[in-house]
Order: structure tokens, then sequence, then C-alpha cells
């Protein structure tokens, strides 16, 4: 088992940053697309999506596997992003471990799952098809949660790990959201990064949020916090030399704000990683 090369730092794009992506060549590394925003062939945004493939390295992150529904899996969706794939040629595809529905139904949220070995067994198998599917090794990514279920019998590091061994895929490891998590469900979020296997973690996700005081919404609409800066320097310190890319969803700011974030990412990372930490 070994990861992809590191693809350095990164940006989700958006559409607000089309043109001056395309005018100025900023100094990004590499660019993550939401593969829903791109599912459908010609239109604007597959038009702008080629020429900046053209440029630049791109990854697929997509919010509607469902890989832990009960649902059977959307064929005609894994279809889609099969074709997109095929297309662009992503570096590596990822989604979320979760469900979004049940019985046709798209709640249009990423719900977490129960960590239990039924759980486990389910999701491993429908993973695998998907893989098959797709010819390629996917990452799973942890989600942020708000609840958490009586039956299970696991931490959600234990469950991520167990899924991505038995699988053999990847994880895509965001840092907001362990703090978010951690913050709703009272652990230590060094206690998350410690228990997830190193050599199974492809990608960090970096973003804001929405703090209440005793609870969080991963909102992806605000700068990162300091807290959160503080996780990604464990993170590089433990994982060494993973590709990092920050998310913005809503509240999009000028590509200027995100590249001096990219920029304090590049800075925190080169502080701590040693040469042979390197992993492509």
């Amino acid at each position: 088992m070994s990861r992809y090369p590191s693809l350095g730092y990164g940006l989700g794009l958006r559409k607000e940053h089309y043109h001056e992506i395309l005018d100025t060549d900023p100094a990004i590394d590499w660019f993550e697309i939401l593969s829903e925003n791109y599912l459908v062939p010609g239109g604007k945004p597959r038009y702008f999506l080629a020429r900046i493939a053209e440029r630049y390295p791109l990854v697929m992150h997509g919010v509607s596997l469902s890989i832990g529904s009960t649902d059977p899996l959307d064929q005609d969706y894994l279809k889609q992003l099969k074709a997109l794939a095929d297309e662009i040629e992503p570096r590596w595809i990822s989604d979320h471990l979760c469900w979004t529905g049940i019985n046709g139904l798209n709640l249009h949220d990423l719900l977490p799952l129960p960590y239990t070995e039924e759980a486990i067994a389910h999701v491993v198998e429908r993973v695998m098809r998907v893989q098959d599917y797709l010819g390629r090794r996917i990452l799973l990514e942890n989600v942020s949660s708000y609840i958490s279920y009586a039956d299970s019998q696991l931490t959600e590091w234990e469950f991520l790990n167990a899924i991505s061994e038995r699988a053999d895929c990847l994880i895509l490891l965001d840092i907001n959201n362990i703090h978010v998590s951690a913050l709703n469900h009272d652990f230590d979020p060094r206690a998350y990064l410690e228990g997830i296997a190193g050599e199974r973690v492809q990608q960090f996700h970096l973003a804001g949020h929405s703090d209440f005081g005793d609870y969080a919404i991963d909102t992806h609409d605000a700068g990162i916090i300091p807290s959160v800066w503080s996780l990604y320097e464990q993170a590089v310190e433990r994982y060494g030399n993973v590709s990092t890319m920050i998310e913005r969803d809503d509240n999009i700011p000028p590509l200027a704000d995100l590249l001096a974030e990219l920029e304090q990412a590049r800075r925190i990372a080169g502080d701590r990683i040693h040469p042979e930490a390197a992993n492509g």
C-alpha cells in the first residue's frame, strides 16, 4: 500500500475565481473541484474546468456518494463520476464517510454513521465496489458531527481506520472537522490524530467554522482559526508531507485572502517537515 505523490498546497476551485486564475496564474499547486458542479457536459463550468486543467493538477471531491446509506449505490451518479474522471484525469477522487439520505431522498447533509462492526462491513463492501467500478482507490473524509449513536462501539478514528484498511482506500483528513467534532463530543483532537494510521492519510482539508461556545458548526464560510492551525501543525508533525487544501464554500473572499492562508499553511509545514518525511 502506498499513497499517491504529494501535490503540495491547493485551493478549492470556485467560480468566483475562474477569470483571475486564468488571467494571473497564481502560485497554487493544485485545485480540488466539487465533482457535482461539473457532471453535466458542456456549459461554462466545463469550459473553465478544461482551461484550468491545462495549467494545474486537479482532484475530484464529491458529496453525493452516500457510501454509508442502505440505499443501493447510485449507478447513474457513478457513471457520471467515471466519465468526468476519464475526461479530466484527476490525481484522485474523494468523498465523505457518511450517508446523505434514504429511500431515494437526498437530505443534502453529510450524516454520521454509528461506529459499529456492522457498519464497517457494510461500508467496506460498498467502497470496494466503487473502487472496482472507477478503477482506482478513493479517499474517504471524516465529517463533522453533532450527534452520537447509542450503538457505537468504537471511536470515530478507530472506525475510519478499520474501513480504510479493510477496503484498502485512503483518507482525506479534515483538520477543521476534527476540531469541530472534538468540541461537540468532548474528546481530545490530538487523540484523533494519534489514532489514524499515517500511511493512509493522503490529503488534508483546512477550513473555517462557526463557534457557538459549547458547540460548533462546520460552515466553511470564514477564515481558519488559531486552534485549527495549531492542530494542523500537529498533523504535519505526525504525517509529514501530505497534500493540503483550503476549503471555502460560502462568503467567498478575494482570491488574495485565500492565497494568504495557503502561504500560512506552507510556512507551517515548511517549518516542520524534514526531507526524509516527504511521501512523494
